[in-house]
């Protein structure tokens, strides 16, 4: 399994301009994000569909395109790359000519391909999204444990709040330590995470 950097690219079929944005994500946060992102940036596109691998989850739309001529293609390029945890966006500005459901399906899965060729990759392994709650006392060996770990997000209220994305190794170190955690999901992680 692996994901993507951060790209996009622009194709121009028959005057509509379709312009491929692709992102790695972590979360459903992320996602969110990203589409608004996308929609301020390009403000008057008529289109924004999309497709989106998220460990177990995947989703795709059409965006007010033909069914099935966007989202689900563009979804089958993800898998068929072995891609998680990304998001592709593809604005479409109309250009006044109408391409048909066989041309207008081949200009998503085209914008889509292009945009994976300005990519790199980045190999990802079986890991976990955890909350790990803890005292200040043991901030300094929580966070020599989480060293190489993603974390989404930290609260400090009465105690410390960690929302982490984690591999095996380092769940096993946090067990090791009785460190109270709570593991929300699998997920897949950057490999090394």
């Amino acid at each position: 399994m692996k994901t993507v950097t951060n790209a996009e690219n622009m194709i121009e079929i028959k005057k509509s301009k379709f312009i491929a944005s692709i992102f790695n994500v972590t979360n459903l946060d992320d996602i969110d994000k990203y589409m608004e992102e996308v929609k301020e940036k390009y403000p008057k596109a008529r289109h924004y569909t999309y497709a989106y691998i998220l460990s177990d989850t995947e989703r795709s739309s059409d965006d007010k395109e033909p069914t099935g001529t966007a989202g689900t293609p563009m979804l089958n390029v993800l898998k068929n790359n072995n891609l998680s945890n990304v998001l592709c966006v593809v604005t479409r500005y109309f250009g006044g000519i109408k391409l048909g459901v066989g041309p207008l399906t081949r200009a998503y899965v085209k914008s889509i391909t292009e945009v994976l060729k300005k990519c790199q990759y980045i190999e990802l392994e079986d890991g976990y999204n955890v909350e790990i709650i803890f005292s200040y006392n043991n901030e300094a060996k929580i966070n020599r444990i989480l060293n190489n770990s993603t974390i989404i997000k930290k609260e400090f209220n009465e105690d410390i709040t960690y929302l982490v994305a984690i591999n095996n190794e380092t769940l096993d170190k946090l067990k090791e330590e009785n460190v109270n955690l709570n593991i929300i999901n699998k997920t897949y992680i950057k490999k090394g995470s």
